[in-house]
């Protein structure tokens, strides 16, 4: 019986000593992780931005003094269209006015000297260039990207985050800079109104909106 008291005595002691050991590793391991990615700029740096069409997307083709060759068609999963006189047009990966010269070509065949406008009336976009949000918020889904687009955009489109959503510790995947990794203050933005935790996004941009363990 003294022995086991001596021994639970040495043991108590022991783990008393090591709970500062042990307080310090788990802060350095959390600040480690919190640290281990750049937070995101306020800004995204890009220039003028083109959107570009993709499957799902709907165009309004308008033949200037030819209303029977003027329609509304979908952009097909495939990423093509077909038009009167027109049996198939790859679009996907090209802007409006691109798409419009495109038709132009094709169309003057049959037509002398046509002119063509296209407007894009539903806006999917390509899967490149779409906005993805993973993880605990309470709707996660892609988006299409809208120039000057924001994390408070974002938040806004998918419902803000659930209740078990670790805000703070959410990460921005940014494809366009070779899937760099960016912190971002989701609970800060969200739920404290705090506007300086706002950034911009960059088409193709991924949102990882990890769990809370506490």
């Amino acid at each position: 019986m003294v022995l086991n008291k001596s021994i639970r005595s040495h043991l108590s002691g022991l783990f008393r000593g090591l709970l500062p050991c042990v307080a310090a590793f788990a802060l350095v391991g959390c600040a480690s992780f919190k640290d281990s990615h750049p937070a995101a700029p306020a800004s995204a740096a890009m220039g003028d931005y083109s959107y570009i069409i993709g499957a799902g997307d709907n165009l309004n083709i308008q033949v200037w003094r030819n209303p029977e060759l003027s329609m509304s068609v979908p952009v097909r999963p495939d990423g093509k269209i077909s038009a009167p006189l027109v049996e198939e047009l790859m679009v996907q990966g090209k802007n409006s006015v691109e798409v419009a010269r495109d038709i132009e070509k094709q169309l003057g065949k049959y037509v002398r000297d046509p002119v063509v406008t296209v407007i894009v009336t539903s806006f999917v976009g390509p899967f490149s260039e779409q906005v993805r949000v993973v993880g605990e918020a309470a709707k996660p889904q892609a988006l299409a990207y809208k120039q000057k687009m924001t994390l408070l955009d974002v938040m806004i489109a998918v419902g803000g985050l659930t209740d078990f959503a670790a805000g703070n510790d959410a990460t921005i995947l940014r494809t366009a800079e070779g899937n760099k990794q960016y912190t971002v203050r989701l609970k800060d933005l969200v739920r404290r109104g705090d506007v300086s935790a706002n950034v911009e996004m960059r088409p193709g941009d991924i949102l990882i909106i990890p769990q809370s363990f506490f």
